[in-house]
């Protein structure tokens, strides 16, 4: 090995230039198929992806450090767990991230441009890689630096997880590129300078992370290893302390050219331009709004606008997914689950923050996805899908249906296809011999009399009425509007109860399970919650859609007194705001320890439990402007919510968190997730213009006036 000796201030710093000898590579790896790890945390620190449709790879930003999963060629579709980097003082190695301390920055407010810096807790080194995407082709960059006292060897460990699955990868070295492929999908793994050595292995028997835990060298350089857990490993070359790696990714022809035009092509350029794109497009956008106070909540504008139009995939437009993670036990599917899949609700939520951002194509190519995946069958919605519009679970929640309705409303489409379409959902609604009760509502795991379903689809009829009046259609019109007015009248018959132990005055329930709120009809709750608890003591927030909606007035006594036992029962107040539970009892989210909420926990364990949803800060605000109120306040509590990158959680701790964690900030939950950052645009925009504006007025104009 070559040694490069450089002082700085009376400072002895190795530059490094190869590792130690040890041998040539000694073939195939052996030890398959290794150990099968899921995939990492989901409390992302960014996510990035070029504006470009040419490029189609999608990287997620490590809290802990490095990358974590990369998409390709679309964006449900994981193609690689993790890219990490471990140090060695040639006798002991460690995870750069478990070894020092880690700091995500966004190196300019106007991208998804992000930088991590690790400092060893020792101050004995430390290393930056700073991320990129490029915007021609289907690459990964990060550009690394290091610097440190002493002789330290830097490596780079490679985890592809190809074709959305984890266990079936082959890998190999030619010439100096790792190349990994899994049936037709591959990826190629090169530097600048060259690798100084390579090794293919599986995880946790041969792979060279368990190599270097031995002594702190890559003693066995394995020049290939067959289908199963893949993990490739890379010495460094770093030429002035620095070094630019590339991770491409194509078919087994193409990915290693992709890779090395992307490295010749260079990185400073190629983050210019990445950058660049992102500029343009919210250079077209709103600006932030005059009413955002700070400088923290004029960031989070620009990054939830730049996340929703990020977690767009560029083969299949309009496809907005949930989130770019995996939490908890979601993170053992294999192929990858629900929060990379197309929700209707979670779609008709980023649409309205696109409006809101400014961004109305984008909304209405998440109108054509819609109608594109909309059952021919019966003119339902899919609970979920896959980008390519293929349904992947099998549920129905009604507001699914009826909220598209809605967002066509809301995007003034009133063309003869979008007839044709909103005439189908409403046609189901209408024909659904139980609604509006509802198979599941819209925390998924209940059926039910649910006010906020209950809400959507009263919306939903009263906006597919206008449109059939506008084409002539009045007999279905009148349906339409007959069967709105009717569940309209009985919405508190089924839903509000008088005889409840919160309070000695009406107030709306999650749901009832049988349209009688004064009964005490048991449930179980699931997801590890308790069993037969009366109905009458479950409640949501998400009668505040009959406001939203304008199903209701923001001033009926009704609501106001359920604002009051949700705030009782739900709300905890931490010290970045106040925020909400989901529901009472939820047990979705981390145990009591901290460790991952798990598929199967026994009803009634209670092992698990939810904390708190900063998007209810949003719901509430929108109330609240609804009242005629401010709501710069809970602008500010979600805006506090934010975790490194300004990327805002599906949940923050409450006032029982794990050992080491502060209420009011970021669990470990889907970070971030593409319906919180909606939702603060929403809400944002709202609070410059004093009043919901996203309420449907006819809806308004009918019931709420």
């Amino acid at each position: 090995m070559a040694h490069t000796l450089l002082v700085t201030a009376g400072v002895l710093t190795l530059a490094l230039t190869g590792v130690p000898a040890a041998g040539a590579p000694s073939g195939a790896a052996p030890g398959a198929p290794g150990v099968d790890e899921q995939y990492l945390p989901a409390d992302k620190s960014g996510i990035g992806t070029s504006h470009t449709l040419a490029s189609k790879v999608w990287f997620t930003v490590q809290k802990e450090g490095g990358l974590g999963e990369i998409y390709f060629p679309t964006a449900d579709s994981p193609s690689a767990r993790t890219l990490d980097f471990v140090v060695s003082d040639r006798r002991r190695a460690v995870r750069a991230a478990e070894a020092a301390d880690v700091r995500t920055t966004v190196t300019d407010g106007r991208s998804l441009s992000f930088r991590q810096t690790f400092t060893e807790r020792h101050g004995r080194w430390r290393l930056t890689a700073t991320y990129a995407s490029d915007p021609a082709r289907a690459t990964v960059l990060a550009d690394v630096t290091f610097d440190g006292r002493g002789r330290y060897d830097l490596f780079a460990v490679y985890d592809p997880a190809l074709a959305n699955t984890r266990g079936n990868d082959s890998g190999r070295t030619d010439r100096g590129t790792l190349l990994a492929t899994d049936g037709g999908a591959a990826s190629a793994f090169v530097a600048e300078p060259a690798f100084t050595a390579t090794s293919n292995g599986f995880r946790g028997t041969s792979d060279g992370w368990t190599d270097l835990l031995g002594d702190g060298r890559l003693d066995r350089r394995y020049s290939s290893a067959g289908a199963g857990n893949l993990v490739q490993t890379a010495a460094l070359r770093l030429r002035r302390g620095h070094a630019t790696l590339a991770l491409g990714f194509g078919t087994p022809a193409s990915a290693s050219a992709t890779a090395t035009a992307s490295l010749r092509r260079g990185f400073p350029a190629i983050a210019r331009d990445y950058a660049s794109g992102w500029h343009a497009y919210l250079h077209g956008l709103q600006r932030p709004p005059k009413t955002l106070r700070t400088e923290r909540e004029r960031q989070l504008w620009r990054t939830s606008a730049l996340v929703l139009a990020a977690a767009e995939d560029k083969t299949y437009r309009g496809a907005f997914v949930a989130a770019p993670a995996m939490p908890w036990a979601f993170g053992t599917d294999d192929p990858s689950g629900p929060y990379h899949l197309v929700w209707s609700r979670d779609l008709y939520q980023i649409a309205t923050g696109l409006v809101a951002a400014g961004d109305v194509a984008g909304a209405n190519r998440a109108l054509d996805y819609l109608f594109e995946v909309q059952q021919a069958a019966d003119g339902s919605f899919p609970q979920n899908s896959k980008v390519d519009g293929t349904p992947f679970w099998g549920g129905l929640q009604l507001d699914e249906v009826a909220l598209p309705i809605v967002l066509a409303h809301q995007l003034r489409r009133t063309d003869g296809n979008t007839w044709e379409h909103v005439r189908a959902a409403a046609d189901f609604l209408i024909g659904y011999d139980q609604a509006p009760w509802s198979p599941q509502e819209r925390w998924e795991n209940q059926s039910g009399w649910s006010p906020g379903t209950i809400a959507a689809e009263i919306a939903g009829l009263v906006c597919a009425a206008d449109l059939a009046r506008r084409h002539g259609d009045s007999t279905r019109a009148g349906r339409y509007l007959a069967t709105a007015d009717e569940w309209q009248a009985r919405v508190k018959d089924w839903t509000l109860t008088t005889t409840g132990p919160y309070s000695d005055k009406p107030y709306f329930l999650r749901l009832t399970k049988d349209g009688n709120p004064d009964a005490g009809t048991p449930y179980t709750i699931g997801d590890s919650g308790p069993v037969n608890v009366d109905q009458r003591r479950v409640v949501d927030p998400s009668f505040l859609e009959l406001v939203r909606l304008g199903v209701l007035p923001a001033g009926d006594p009704d609501v106001a007194n359920s604002v009051r036992v949700i705030d009782a029962q739900l709300g905890v107040r931490t010290g970045n705001g106040l925020y909400w539970h989901r529901a009472s009892f939820d047990g979705f989210g981390e145990q009591a320890d901290g460790s991952q909420w798990e598929y199967g926990q026994p009803d009634g364990s209670l092992l698990s439990r939810g904390r708190l949803w900063p998007l209810l800060s949003g719901e509430r605000g929108e109330y609240e402007l609804a009242l005629g109120r401010s709501a710069q306040r809970r602008v500010g509590d979600m805006a506090r919510a934010t975790g490194p990158g300004s990327m805002l959680p599906e949940q923050v701790w409450d006032d029982r968190p794990p050992p080491g964690k502060v209420p009011g900030t970021p669990t470990y939950s889907a970070t971030p997730l593409a319906w919180t950052h909606a939702q603060f645009l929403r809400l944002a925009r709202d609070a410059a213009a004093g009043r919901v504006l996203e309420q449907p007025a006819i809806v308004h104009e009918r019931y709420a006036r």
